[in-house]
C-alpha cells in the first residue's frame, strides 16, 4: 500500500515517515509550499508555519526523505492558501473575531488542496498521514471512522481537525497517536534524523499578525460594561476577549477585554469576573462521532486550544447552531474561535464561536 506523508521538515512528520516505511508501506514524502511572500518578515520573525523560512523546513523535509529512502515532492499549495486561509484570517479579525487559522488549514490546504494537487501531478498513494497527535478508529455500530485524542495528553491535536470529514478522516492514518513525544524523539535518534531535537513551530505567522491585514488605524474608546470611557484603541484587530496586557489603561484594579464591540467599535473592558461567560452560541458545526447530534447532551468542551476542557450543556438551536452552557463560568469566550465537543477521548464534533449570550 502507498503512502503520502505530509512532511514539513520537523521531527513529528519525519518519525512518522520513518515507522510507516518500518511497517512495509511503500512511503512518499510529500510538502506544500504555502509562503508567497519577501525574504524576511516585516517585524523581527520567529519560527513560524507562515514565513520566509518555509524553504529551509522543505529542504530539511527533502534530506530527511533521502535519508530513510523515499522520494520527496513539493507541491505549490500558495495561492489556495492565501485564497482560503489568509482572507478567512483578514475578515475574521476586520470582524472583532478571532480566527484559528490552522484548524481551517488542516481542513481545506493540508488535507486537501495538498493531496488534490499531488493526485493531479500523478503521485500514486492509497491513503494519507501526518504527524499529528491524534488517533482514528472506525465505530463499528456506525461505520464511522471517529477522530479520538493522542495518548500524549499534552501534544493532543484533535482540537485542530475536527473540522475534517469522514471522507478525509477514512483516509489519514496518525502513527504518533498512541506515542509520547519523548519517546518519538527517541525514534528520530535511532534512525540518526538530524530533526530528532529540532525545536516545534509554535506561531502561524513569522511576525506581527498585524502585517497580514491590511488596515488603517481605526481609533475608538476602550469602555467600563457601565460605559465609561477608560482609554483608547487604535483598531479592534488589537485586542481579543480575555486578554489583560498591552490594554494601556490605569485603573484601581486589573482588567481585562471582555467583548469586542463592532458596530460602535469599542472595547469593553472590566475585572475578572466580568470576563467569564456562562453560555455561547456555536454555529458552522461538523459533526464526526454522530451524523447529527440529539437534540442536547453533555459534554465537555474546548474553546481553545490551549485552554483546558470545561464541563458543558449543549442544545440543538437549529440544523447549523447549538446553545452552550457551561458549568462553571471561568473563561472568556472569543467569537471566531473554535469550540470543539468531546465525549472523554472521542471527538463529537465542534464549530465557530458565533457570539456570547
Amino acid at each position: 500500500m502507498k503512502v503520502a506523508v505530509g512532511m514539513s521538515g520537523g521531527v513529528d512528520s519525519s518519525v512518522a515517515a520513518v515507522i510507516l516505511k518500518d511497517q512495509g508501506y511503500d512511503v512518499i514524502g510529500i510538502a506544500m509550499a504555502i509562503w508567497d511572500g519577501p525574504d524576511a518578515c516585516a517585524s523581527a520573525g520567529r519560527h513560524a508555519c507562515y514565513g520566509p523560512d518555509e524553504k529551509d523546513d522543505i529542504a530539511e523535509a527533502e534530506r530527511v526523505c533521502g535519508h530513510i529512502g523515499i522520494p520527496f515532492h513539493v507541491f505549490d499549495c500558495s495561492k489556495e492558501y492565501r485564497r482560503t486561509v489568509l482572507e478567512y484570517f483578514k475578515n475574521e479579525y476586520r470582524s472583532a473575531r478571532t480566527p484559528n487559522p490552522c484548524v481551517v488549514c488542516n481542513h481545506k490546504i493540508k488535507f486537501d488542496a495538498l493531496l488534490r494537487e499531488a493526485k493531479a501531478s500523478g503521485v500514486p498513494f492509497d491513503i494519507f498521514a501526518t504527524g499529528h497527535y491524534a488517533r482514528t478508529v472506525v465505530d463499528r455500530g456506525t461505520g464511522r471512522t471517529l477522530l479520538m485524542k493522542g495518548m500524549d495528553r499534552k501534544k493532543d491535536q484533535s482540537y485542530f481537525l475536527y473540522r475534517l470529514s469522514q471522507a478525509q478522516l477514512s483516509g489519514v492514518r496518525f502513527p504518533l497517536g498512541d506515542l509520547s513525544k519523548e519517546h518519538v524523539r527517541s525514534i528520530a535518534r535511532l534512525h540518526g534524523l538530524e530533526v530528532s531535537e529540532k525545536e516545534e513551530s509554535q506561531d502561524f505567522y513569522c511576525g506581527d499578525y498585524r502585517e497580514l491585514l491590511d488596515v488603517e488605524d481605526a481609533a475608538g474608546d476602550i469602555v467600563l460594561g457601565s460605559g465609561q470611557v477608560v482609554g483608547r484603541h487604535n483598531g479592534l484587530w488589537n485586542y481579543t476577549p480575555g486578554q489583560r496586557r498591552g490594554l494601556g489603561v490605569a485603573y484601581a484594579e486589573p482588567l481585562y477585554v471582555v467583548k469586542l464591540d463592532a458596530r460602535n467599535n469599542s472595547v469593553i473592558v472590566g475585572t475578572k469576573d466580568d470576563m467569564a461567560v456562562s453560555s455561547f452560541a456555536v454555529n458552522d458545526c461538523n459533526w464526526i462521532s454522530v451524523e447529527r447530534p440529539a437534540p442536547s447532551f453533555r459534554a465537555s468542551v474546548k474553546i481553545r486550544s490551549s485552554q483546558q476542557e470545561m464541563d458543558a450543556f449543549v442544545e440543538v438551536e437549529s440544523e447549523n447552531e447549538v446553545r452552550v452552557t457551561l458549568h462553571d463560568a471561568r473563561e472568556a469566550v472569543s467569537p471566531g474561535q473554535s469550540a470543539v465537543f468531546y465525549n472523554g477521548n472521542i471527538v463529537i464534533g465542534g464549530g465557530i464561536i458565533d457570539r456570547t449570550l
